[in-house]
Parts: C-alpha cells; structure tokens; sequence
C-alpha cells in the first residue's frame, strides 16, 4: 500500500481513486510547528500553494510523484525533484476556464471602472453627486486586445474578447502564426508591436528567470499611453514600482490583477488604496468546476505514477526511467 500526502483535504469523492492503491497523510497528521511531519512516508504528493525546494525534498525520502494543483509550478524547484527521482506533474487543462473567465472579469471591472465608481459612493460623505456625469467607463466593442501568452488560457481570453466584438492581437514564441490566424488572432513577432496599440493588456505568462518582472518601466513605457493592464497569472511578471509610476503619470489609466508579488499583498501596498486598481486575491480558478477538475486530475496524475504508468503531464520527462526503477525496487 502507498502512502499520498497531501497539501490540503480532499474530498472523499476525488481520493476515492487511490481506493486499493494508496492512503491518505497529511493535512491531518501534520502539525503547524512542522507542515511537512508525515511527508517522509509519502510515496505521492498532492501540493497546493507551497513551496517544494531541496529542503522539502530531503524530506521526502520516499516520494515518487509530486503532482501539482495548478498549470505553474514555479514553486517547484523541477531540478531537485528530478536529482532525487521524483517526478513532478501538473494539471495544466484543468484550470483552464474559471482562471479566463476570471480574466475577463477583471478586464471588464478595469473597463467599466467598477473600482472607480464604488470608491465614488465610498468617499460621498451622503451629499448629492451626479454619478452618471462623472463617471466614465469604456465601451470594450472595437477596442484593441493584446494578449502577452497564446496558450490555453489565452486563447479562451481571445475568443470571448472577439465574441464582445473587440480585436485581439498576441505575442507568444512558442506559437505558430498559423494557430493564432486560425482562431483570427494576428500572431507578432514581438511584444513591444502587441503593447503599442492595445488598449488592454492581458497577461498569459508563467512565471521563470526570463519572465519575472518582464513587465518593467521600460516595457511599460512601450503602451499606447492610457492603457490598462491586466495579470491573472503570476505576479512577479510585474514590477509594482515601475506599475505605480505608470499609473502615476498617466501611462496607464488602470490596472486589475489576480496575482500580486508577494503574496498576498502587504495591506500597506499602495495599489491596494488606488481607485484605478483592483486586487484580488488568486482566487481566479476557485469556482466548484474549477477546484474539482484541478483535484482530479492532480489525484489522477498520483494514481498513474503509482501504477507504474506515466503521467500525460510530466513536467520533467527525463526522470521517468529512473522513476520505473525505483517503483520496481519497491514492488521487490
């Protein structure tokens, strides 16, 4: 029998697939003095927000499989899981729709000033003002979008931008000018000719060495002036100083994240008191579908490793051979 540690409780609907496999340890076994006290026994782990480096390897003496709730694992350190033979998965399908409905979301709450007008009836102090003559939201049909990441979430952002009649443009090396002409994307060839005439600005990037703060006063400085930038994926693509001196000079007249660096915010962040910016709190593929769809297929990826299959989204490939060892020696 294994043993899967887990992060955060599962319901026992989605653990029902280790039935005959595997136990569940962790949360309950471990203690807030230690978070990781049953991990040495653990031949599987199902890893939430936490941070998995050497240390937490070390550990992790028995493990197998890491598997990942979530598309990034920039939280995952994949070469000292992959030196110990552990295989590291993630679920990049699943949160797929809620994170671009959320993106949306936040797009249409930047357009329609949604922050803006709440901070009006917040700071009236109850004495009469024309609300609809001063307030000014933006009309999303005609308007430019540029998406900075083509990928599965991108690519859903694009479609229903395009159903509310805006036009999409995007950057992404990895795609191929004949995908994004298919979904009537023009693909660019660099960022900074997206930036120029967006009047949005979506990000769809993960977060690496050559992506933390991309987003800095230089590429800023790049935008059609009055643009609004949007980030539902990692919050280190931005650099928030240079963000604030944009917002601060006219350069960019709003901005609306799900993602913040660090997270979350400090309450004395300053982006957290400005009418022209709303935060949340990385919540945006926290919808019923969307943690169900995510928990599954991160249980599944834990269920295949176990069998000795391997897993359709194994972020480290390399390391499947000296995975199939190991199992072989605990099998005897």
């Amino acid at each position: 029998m294994f043993h899967v540690w887990t992060e955060r409780a599962l319901p026992a609907d989605i653990t029902a697939a280790f039935d005959g496999l595997a136990d569940m340890i962790g949360p309950a076994t471990d203690t807030p003095e230690d978070p990781l006290q049953a991990i040495p026994a653990a031949h599987g782990i199902i890893a939430a927000g936490g941070v998995f480096g050497p240390a937490a390897f070390d550990r992790a003496v028995s493990a197998l499989v890491l598997s990942r709730t979530g598309i990034g694992y920039d939280k995952i350190d994949v070469p000292a899981a992959t030196e110990r033979g552990i295989a590291v998965c993630n679920t990049p399908d699943a949160p797929t729709i809620s994170t671009a409905e959320f993106a949306l979301a936040l797009l249409l709450s930047a357009a329609k000033k949604l922050k803006t007008a709440e901070h009006a009836l917040m700071t009236s102090e109850n004495k009469p003002r024309d609300y609809y003559k001063e307030h000014e939201a933006i009309e999303l049909y005609g308007r430019r979008l540029g998406l900075v990441g083509f990928g599965r979430i991108g690519r859903y952002v694009a479609k229903v931008a395009q159903a509310m009649g805006m036009v999409v443009a995007a950057y992404d090396p990895f795609v191929e000018p004949a995908q994004a002409a298919e979904l009537g994307v023009e693909l660019r060839p660099k960022m900074a000719d997206v930036l120029a005439d967006a009047d949005f600005v979506s990000l769809h990037l993960p977060l690496s060495s050559e992506t933390y703060r991309i987003v800095n006063a230089d590429v800023l400085a790049q935008f059609k002036r009055g643009a609004m930038l949007i980030n539902a994926s990692r919050g280190g693509l931005v650099d928030e100083a240079a963000l604030e001196a944009a917002l601060n000079s006219g350069q960019l007249s709003g901005f609306a994240a799900d993602v913040t660096d660090p997270e979350p915010p400090l309450v004395e962040n300053p982006l957290l008191h400005r009418p022209d910016v709303l935060i949340t709190p990385h919540v945006g593929s926290a919808t019923a579908a969307g943690k169900h769809r995510i928990l599954t297929a991160a249980v599944a990826n834990v269920a295949q490793v176990l069998r000795g299959e391997r897993p359709r989204d194994l972020v480290n490939p390399e390391v499947w051979p000296r995975v199939e060892e190991r199992l072989r020696a605990l099998r005897g």
